[in-house]
């Protein structure tokens, strides 16, 4: 507590009143931990029943649990490589818990990385629609990339643009929005302290300014009848209702609704600012009032406005023949079935499924255009990581299975051959079932295809 800067310590005083000291106590405890388990790898009653770890429901989200930090290190096993979890503050697990998302929906994350929501959403979504998950720091994306690779999540469309050069691509296009905006933290100082040494009064009015472009940036690409949350991690009423205040000002088109898990939390403060007594059904989330860091929700109902766009489909680089035959006879002799029918597109030798009817992307910078499926090489297809972690291990015809407690395991992620009697060809290598990665068996050895920016052992 005693590294808290004096200027915030004083704006929380005067804000919280009577509250203040039992706010002020919890940065002398612990953050609490949590993970979300990944309905698109097995359902919470298996994760249940599967990880071994001392789990403790979390209220406002189905899929979210705590976990025991001293006992547990979830993010040492190889289930975590394997995808199954995803290690997430409990309180971030509100904002898409509100977004609601529905399977065959358009959806835009609009500052997506590292990718915790944005795998919430796909979870939600069931692997049907689209999911356009967009971050502008290229080394952030690198972060999204794995994350959204791990979980196994095949119908996500990144991309890595200032969110204004979004805006008329996809002009009343998504169905739900999420904002979590950039923001001064004040709410991840105690479980992060470098947060603490950025912080000034200037930062949050900076912050502000960054999120009302956002939030104006974004208000063309919700349909008419669709949903945008907008969340900070922050406290700071000037980048929350003030924000809110704002842009509701200059879009009376939109109007503040009910966070659905409303019952958990403490609502908005519109008081604090002289904001609308509207901007109460938002919610704040504190410290002092439940397990979890501070967190700000807030859901918009878009009104009217333009439809969706009615222009044709945008063009992709085509796939050249040769591409199509290494894929179909990978295809043939990999899978029981081919669940790959496309659209499909080629960057530079890289060959990914698309989503179908999207806008034009040119001018765009786009991270991954779909589902990375491999490298089409002229004589054969060396299937990818994404590839691997997308599939189960029914679905394709020769896979080996170790258990997560198997020294071969050990050697697999290390990036070691292994003997086996398998049949020739691409394997897929799974824990427990769960994919893992690739291996191509060649006179008896399973030849390692693991990346080897995530080779590693087990502790």
């Amino acid at each position: 507590m005693n590294r808290l800067p004096e200027d915030y310590q004083k704006q929380m005083r005067e804000l919280l009143e009577e509250e203040y000291p039992a706010f002020i106590r919890t940065y002398d405890d612990p953050p609490h931990r949590g993970l979300r388990i990944n309905t698109l790898k097995l359902s919470v009653a298996e994760g249940r029943q599967r990880l071994p770890f001392r789990l403790e429901p979390v209220p406002w989200c189905d899929t979210g649990f705590f976990y025991d930090h001293d006992r547990d290190r979830p993010g040492k096993h190889v289930y975590h490589a394997a995808g199954l979890y995803y290690i997430q503050d409990p309180s971030a697990m509100a904002p898409v818990e509100a977004l609601q998302p529905r399977p065959g929906e358009k959806i835009l994350d609009l500052c997506a990385a590292p990718g915790g929501k944005t795998t919430q959403i796909a979870a939600h979504m069931k692997g049907e629609g689209i999911l356009v998950a967009n971050e502008i720091s290229k080394e952030r994306r690198k972060t999204l990339v794995e994350n959204l690779e791990r979980c196994g999540v095949p119908n996500a469309l990144i991309l890595g643009e200032d969110p204004r050069h979004l805006s008329t691509r996809f002009t009343g296009w998504f169905d739900r929005i999420l904002i979590d905006a950039p923001c001064s933290g004040e709410g991840m100082f105690r479980k992060d302290p470098d947060t603490r040494e950025r912080w000034s009064h200037r930062s949050t009015e900076a912050a502000a300014e960054l999120q009302l472009s956002i939030l104006e940036a974004a208000a063309p690409m919700l349909r008419p009848g669709g949903r945008l949350v907008y969340s900070t991690c922050t406290f700071n009423p000037r980048e929350n209702e003030g924000v809110l205040q704002r842009f509701l000002h200059q879009h009376p088109h939109f109007t503040p609704g009910q966070v659905p898990q409303a019952a958990h939390y403490r609502p908005a403060r519109p008081d604090w600012i002289d904001a609308s007594p509207t901007l109460a059904k938002g919610a704040r989330l504190w410290p002092h009032h439940l397990k979890g860091e501070g967190h700000f929700v807030a859901v918009l109902e878009k009104r009217d406005g333009e439809e969706g766009a009615r222009h044709k489909p945008g063009k992709l680089p085509p796939v050249h023949g040769d591409a199509k035959r290494v894929f179909s006879e990978f295809l043939r002799e990999t899978l029981l079935e081919d669940r790959f029918p496309g659209p499909f597109t080629l960057f530079g030798d890289h060959l990914y499924q698309v989503p179908a009817d999207l806008p034009s992307l040119k001018g765009l910078i786009v991270e991954r255009p779909g589902l990375h499926l491999g490298q089409a090489k002229r004589k054969h297809f060396a299937p990818s990581h994404a590839l691997a972690l997308s599939l189960t291990s029914g679905s394709v015809r020769r896979s080996i299975s170790f258990t997560s407690e198997e020294d071969q395991l050990n050697q697999y992620l290390r990036g070691e051959t292994i003997p086996t009697d398998g049949d020739q060809g691409w394997t897929l290598v799974t824990v427990d079932g769960f994919p893992l990665g690739w291996g191509k068996v060649s006179s008896g050895l399973l030849k390692n295809h693991y990346p080897k920016w995530l080779r590693r052992d087990l502790i």
